[in-house]
């Protein structure tokens, strides 16, 4: 028996007794989990999700169902510039390239979990949230925002990454 088909009868197993010995296809049961995801007591896999701009870090890496998505900032897709001097259309482009990161690694941003902003200039703050309930208009995730003098890419006013799940 090979180790997928021992993990799909195991599963199925594990199931039914959960069910009280209904099996899983007729209870209409969860999807069976798939190859990837470990049976307990055994390791998550870990993979990275690739498309980083930079050889420095990963753009996303997942571990097990979740995902941990680096930070991005308002830089054009596929370039190292950002989109304007200006905060708005960094902000707009920043969750742009969130999204597109979340969505990268096979997730959505009505899954994230937990997003952290670090952002150059309190007063921008109240722009920032007007645009981040565009992204996440219901039950927007758990979120941290802290206050920095500067930012490692130069002229970035702000930066955000984010925890989010398989679905």
């Amino acid at each position: 028996m090979s180790a997928d088909s021992r993990r799909s009868f195991c599963t199925q197993l594990g199931i039914t007794a959960l069910l009280g010995g209904v099996p899983a296809r007729a209870a209409r049961a969860a999807p069976l989990a798939s190859a990837s995801e470990p049976l307990p007591g055994e390791e998550p896999v870990r993979s990275i999700v690739p498309g980083s701009p930079y050889p420095t870090f990963s753009r996303a890496v997942r571990y097990g169902k979740l995902v941990f998505v680096a930070g991005v900032v308002g830089q054009k897709p596929g370039t190292r510039d950002l989109v304007a001097p200006e905060f708005e259309p960094q902000c707009r482009q920043t969750l742009d390239n969130l999204k597109a990161s979340v969505e990268a690694a096979g997730s959505r941003l009505d899954l994230v979990l937990k997003c952290t902003v670090y952002i150059a200039a309190a007063s921008d703050f109240a722009t920032f949230n007007k645009l981040y309930v565009e992204y996440f208009p219901k039950d927007p995730p758990a979120r941290s925002s802290i206050v920095v003098k500067e930012l490692v890419v130069p002229g970035a006013l702000l930066e955000v990454d984010c925890v989010t799940v398989m679905p």
